[in-house]
Order: structure tokens, then sequence, then C-alpha cells
């Protein structure tokens, strides 16, 4: 499993704070269109009101095509309508057909086409040009004029130059991008301090892990955990305990390894010194040697399995094995043993699906199938049955030996527990309940009452069945 590095902190920042930018940056776009809209609406009607008093001061001679405009315009009539000395205006009034009339000539008539639906009852329309090699904006009116000796149509041109706009529109631009950025420095702020508070939980607990001595893998406390925190600290205490439990089997695998294996080893070396020395034949001396080597093989292989069991219970993905086949081949195995001792052997399965790693199954069935012949009496019954019950796979294999001792029933699963009736290491029944444990079954063992005495010993293992299992 990867985890990315980074802040927790930057990576919050960084979410909140490039949404809202963005959204700023919308809004500062949106405000400053609204605006500049607003100010060229407003400038415009600036534009409109001098071309309507043009308007005022036109006179005609004449009708139609014969009509002659007339236009007494002083230049100080447009003063009225300039803001400062930045922006200049001019304007042109000329007749229907672009003959010049009054005004400025240089500025070039109107050609465009009045707005279906525009913004004003008067005939006008709005439009940008250039004018002595600047931009300027004009304002278009087309003005009826009469008198009492004709009639006629003007066309009035109202031209302002944009200095006085962009300065407006740099105003509006500044004062939107101050204000944004003083929201964004307080949101800024906002969130560096919400996410202090909040990932101030996750740093008490850093705090109060590296504060830990080594070794030390209690659970974390999860009282005053935020609810959004709580499945990291559940999560953290599961794998802590999990480390705990790993460590203690390490450490008892060691401490029994150290103590179980000590006593062969100086029994072994007691006996090679003793034959070095001759005090005993050669012959007997190898057998001595043999028989505790076997012992201490036979010890050492236990040790390991039950080791095992650890770590295959660590190991996902397990298979699904007939827990049927695994018992009858196991049979098979120990069948010269069966046959050596004479018992009367009877198998009976049906098909058993336990999600199980098979050494497991194996090794289950192994140990408690041994141990009955070794306590069963020649010629007599031995019994294995297998059912399923209600969700379980129900293991009984049934000896007909001498049971199990009162006094030794408190300890019958610890290690290392042999007694007079279960001769040996005292390993085998131990790896039996770890690999019931490991699989989320159950084991016991109970002495088979007939005819008011202990005719035997019933081994019963309930195991459960594999789900989906065909």
């Amino acid at each position: 499993m990867t985890i990315a590095g980074g802040s927790l902190r930057r990576r919050l920042l960084v979410g909140i704070l490039v949404p809202v930018l963005l959204v700023i940056a919308l809004n500062s776009y949106s405000l400053y269109t609204g605006a500049l809209a607003a100010a060229n609406t407003a400038y415009d009607r600036t534009l409109l009101a001098s071309a309507k008093v043009i308007g005022d001061q036109l006179d005609v001679d004449g009708y139609d095509e014969r009509a002659q405009l007339r236009a007494t315009v002083p230049y100080s009539a447009l003063e009225a309508f300039e803001a400062d000395n930045r922006s200049r205006m001019v304007y042109r009034v000329s007749d229907l057909q672009g003959h010049l009339v009054s005004g400025y000539g240089d500025l070039r008539f109107w050609q465009g086409t009045l707005p279906t639906h525009g913004p004003y009852a008067a005939l006008v329309d709005f439009y940008d040009d250039r004018y002595a090699d600047r931009t300027v904006r004009v304002a278009v009116l087309l003005q009826p004029v009469s008198s009492a000796n004709g009639r006629a149509m003007a066309v009035i041109q109202v031209a302002e130059t944009l200095e006085l706009r962009r300065t407006l529109a740099q105003q509006i631009l500044l004062g939107t991008l101050l204000r944004q950025a003083l929201l964004v420095a307080v949101i800024a702020v906002v969130v560096v301090l919400v996410v202090q508070f909040v990932t101030r939980p996750v740093r008490h607990l850093s705090r109060e892990l590296e504060a830990r001595p080594e070794g030390d893998l209690t659970p974390i406390a999860t009282g005053g955990a935020p609810r959004e925190v709580q499945p990291l600290v559940d999560a953290t205490n599961a794998v802590m305990t999990r480390l705990a439990h790993l460590l203690d089997n390490q450490k008892r695998f060691v401490r029994d390894t150290a103590h179980q294996l000590r006593t062969p080893l100086a029994v072994l070396k007691v006996q090679v010194q003793s034959a070095l020395r001759g005090d005993v034949e050669p012959a007997q001396a190898l057998g001595e040697i043999n028989a505790t080597v076997e012992r201490a093989t036979a010890l050492a292989n236990q040790m390991l399995s039950l080791a095992k069991v650890e770590q295959l219970r660590q190991q996902p993905g397990a298979e699904v094995s007939d827990f049927a086949l695994v018992a009858r081949v196991i049979a098979i195995e120990l069948s010269p043993l069966i046959a050596n001792k004479d018992i009367d052997f009877e198998i009976a399965t049906v098909p058993a699906p336990i999600r199980a790693h098979d050494w497991m199954l194996t090794e289950l069935a192994r140990n408690l199938l041994h141990n009955a012949i070794k306590h069963t009496r020649s010629g007599a019954p031995l019994t294995v049955r297998l059912s399923v019950d209600r969700g379980f796979a129900v293991l009984v294999i049934a000896d007909s030996g001498p049971g199990i001792a009162a006094e030794l029933q408190p300890r019958l699963f610890q290690p290392f527990s042999a007694g007079d009736v279960m001769s040996g290491s005292g390993l085998g029944l131990a790896i039996c309940q770890e690999i019931v444990r490991a699989l989320g079954g159950t084991i016991q063992l109970d002495n088979r009452i007939e005819h008011g005495r202990v005719a035997g010993l019933d081994a019963t293992v309930r195991l459960p069945l594999a789900e989906n299992a065909s």
C-alpha cells in the first residue's frame, strides 16, 4: 500500500482555496463587466443628451429633398457634457444623404442601421469608431426637424474619446480586485485557523504515539477523538493489537524453544560424551542418540507447526478445501499405524467445504487421528465421523482409550502439558486448538461413558462452512 506524501493542512488549504479563488475570479469578472456596462450606459446617455441639445438648435427651409438644414451650434454647447479635460467631444450634423451641415467633416458619416429594439424611444444608435487616430464612442440621433418654412430629417453624430471611460474602467477593476483580494485574505486566514483547530486531534495523537516508550502497544484512548478521526484510531488500535499478538507469539516461541530444546540437547551431549569414553557399547550408544535426536526433531517440528499456524492466520485469501477429502487422505496416510495395532477402524464423511489453508486442515486431522490411534487398544474400535450441522462441519474422532484424567482436564490444551495419558511433547492438542481458533471453530475432548465406565475419548471439532461454496 502506498500513501502519498504532503501536508494534510496544505491539502486542505489547496482544496478549499482553489475553488474559492475560482469563484472569486468569476465573480470579479462578472462585477467588473457589469460595472463597466453600467458606466458605458451612463456615458452613452451623456452622448445622447448632447445630440438632443444639438438637435434643438437646428432649423430647416424647404420640404423633403429640397429641404435645407441650418445649424447654429456653438462648441460651448458641448462643454456642459465634458467631464474633464482628458476627454474630447466632437459632433457632425448631416442630412440623410450624408451632406455636412455643421460640425467636423473628418468625423465619418454614419453608415449603420438603427437597432430593432433599442433601449431608447428616440431613433438612436451607438457604435465605436476612429477619429484622428483615436478610438471614439459615437452616438447617432435621427432628429426630425420642422419649421414654418419646411421639414426634414437630420443625422446628428456626437463622438467622445475614451480616456475617461478607460480611467473609470481601471478604477472599477482596481476597486473590485482590492475588495476580492481582501476577501481572499480573510478566507485564507479563517481557513488556516480552522484547519489548525480541526487537525489538532491528529497532532495530539501523533505526539502521544511519539512519546510512547518502545514496545508499548496498548490501545489508544478514543474518548476525545472526533468522529472523523475515530476510524483512524480504531484502525491503529487494530494494527497495534495484531502487532502485540504477533510479538507475544514470537516471545513465547523463543522462550519455549529455548526451554524445551535445552533438555534433549543436554541429554544428547551426555550420551555423546559417554559413547566417546566407552561407557556403553557403540550400538547401544547410537541407539540412545538416535532416540534422543528423534524426540528433539519431533519437538522442533511441532513447535514450528505451532508457529506456522499464527503465520497462516495473518495470510488472507485462503482457498476452499473439502474437509472430508482431507480426513480420508490422512486416514490412508496413517493406515500402517492402524493396521499395526489391528484397530477396528471406521470412517464416514460427507462433503464439507471449509475456507482454510490446506495445511491447517491436514495438520488438525493428522494430530487428532494420530493421538486417537496412539491411545486406542489393539483390536478396539476407532471411528471417524464427519457431518454437517447448521452451517458447521462437525468432525468426531472416537477412540477406545483410557480417556482423560480429571486432574489433566483444566490444562489439556496448554503447550507442553503432556501427562500420563497424553504422552509425547504436549504440543499436539495446542496446535489443534490454535488451528481451530484461527478458523473460527471450537474443539473439545469428552470422555465417553458406557455402562458406567470410561469407554474412550471423543474429540469433537466444529468448523464453519465456507459461504457460497458449491
